[in-house]
């Protein structure tokens, strides 16, 4: 039951919709009362106090705070307002009222703040379950295919679509779960990893595919939904071939920034994904144990990640997918980075850049896509120097924008689908589209 509850979806479907439902009739009943004078002037009253302490609040999470390291959007400011409204409204209702008035009043005040939780949640689009916006993870722990015993063959030069054979028994979509991965090297705290298996890893005899490690945003969780159900439509294409992908934690705590850094503050995210999870998935997946068909992905913070990361380890990655990455690790809060991170030393904090790690040296090998959204004002330019920083070191560079796709949900979805339709084929999943 408890299960079932934290799977409820939260972005669309009908409990969302109770809420909004129930939160607008509870409204016009604390408003239905004899329009006197008094109760008019009360009313406004309420109102603007209500949006005084919505600017108020802004201005601590988005200026003091920096809560989400990008301006709050429209569709937040609005839902903010209309909750401070509310709840403005709720608590004028207490005075000069009958008891159930009075009761109503109370109980709208936590519905108020529940509704404009779920409405600010599903502009965003994140935490599409009741358990991912609680930070519970309705993920189960996945059993790993057994590994062929026999030493690993190199590559084939035959493109795998080429000469996989699919069962009649594969399956239609692919499978989800979790797994702890050591932090033997690292000591960083992360959560579990979301992991990804696409139909052609679940058959006996499955053959050796390429890896991603995808890094979500902050704050967020590492939830393998997203990956999973671009890839089930790429495996659904190519006769059940995708990527076997790794959704890592490089947060460990949702509310904080390690910058994909080691750093005292913060712990040693870098050596965490770099190595701990690295050794792993080369220890315990049916993976190709080579550099090109390894992938490094992230979207937003975890974007900047993944071409950073991508930069400072071509031996690792040859594939980079930045979807709506910061521009360089903390860019939000560069100031305040400078300080806490690098100890106020601007030459140490600029060699992190990934601008910088790109013209350190050439990346002939390299294949990287780049994603926004095309009314992401915040992030397009950034993303654009990026790009043009990476095309000038020898990377094969495919820029991109997601129509109307913001800095919230649509711009992770279409970007995925975007990259990996373009990357597929240099993977050998699928076919080269012809010219």
């Amino acid at each position: 039951m408890l299960d079932r509850l934290l799977k409820l979806n939260i972005v669309g479907g009908p409990l969302i919709t109770t809420f909004f439902v129930v939160s607008a009739v509870t409204l016009f009943y604390l408003l239905a009362r004899p329009l006197t004078r008094r109760w008019i002037i009360t009313v406004l009253s309420a109102t603007g106090v209500g949006m005084l302490a919505a600017v108020v609040i802004w201005f601590f999470v988005e200026v003091v705070l920096n809560l989400f390291g990008r301006p709050l959007s429209l569709h937040t400011w609005l839902w903010l307002a209309a909750v401070c409204v509310g709840v403005g409204v709720a608590v004028v209702s207490l005075w000069a009222s009958n008891r159930r008035r009075k009761v109503v009043a109370v109980v709208s005040v936590v519905l108020f703040l529940g509704t404009g939780t779920l409405g600010i949640n599903a502009g965003f689009g994140l935490h599409r379950t009741l358990g991912s916006l609680l930070g519970i993870t309705t993920e189960k722990p996945i059993a790993l295919p057994r590994l062929p015993s026999a030493p690993r063959n190199p590559p084939s030069s035959i493109p795998l679509w080429k000469s996989w054979m699919p069962p009649a028994t594969l399956a239609t979509v692919g499978r989800t779960g979790t797994q702890v991965i050591p932090n033997t090297l690292s000591g960083f705290r992360a959560r579990p990893a979301g992991i990804y298996l696409p139909p052609a890893a679940l058959v006996p005899n499955a053959p050796a595919l390429p890896l991603v490690i995808m890094l979500m945003g902050q704050p967020g969780a590492p939830d393998p939904s997203y990956i999973a159900a671009t890839l089930d439509r790429e495996a659904a294409k190519n006769s059940g071939l995708a990527p076997i992908v790794i959704v890592a934690d490089q947060l460990g705590d949702p509310t904080v920034d390690p910058l994909c850094l080691d750093s005292p503050k913060y712990g040693n995210a870098e050596t965490y994904i770099t190595r701990d999870v690295v050794n792993w998935a080369r220890a315990n997946l049916r993976i190709i144990q080579n550099a090109r068909y390894w992938t490094i992905a992230g979207y937003s913070n975890g974007g900047s990640c993944a071409i950073s990361l991508g930069a400072k380890y071509p031996d690792v990655w040859s594939n980079v997918v930045d979807i709506s990455g910061e521009e360089y690790p903390g860019a939000d809060h560069a100031a305040a980075t400078l300080n806490e991170i690098f100890a106020g030393s601007l030459p140490a904090y600029e060699a992190q850049k990934p601008v910088n790690l790109l013209a350190a040296r050439r990346f002939p090998d390299g294949f990287a896509i780049f994603t926004v959204g095309s009314n992401d004002a915040a992030y397009i330019p950034g993303v654009k120097r990026v790009a043009a920083a990476a095309k000038a070191a020898g990377m094969n560079v495919t820029y991109w924008e997601t129509p109307n796709g913001g800095h919230v949900i649509p711009a992770l979805t279409d970007g995925l689908d975007r990259a990996f339709a373009v990357l597929e084929p240099h993977l050998g999943l699928a076919p080269r589209p012809s010219p």
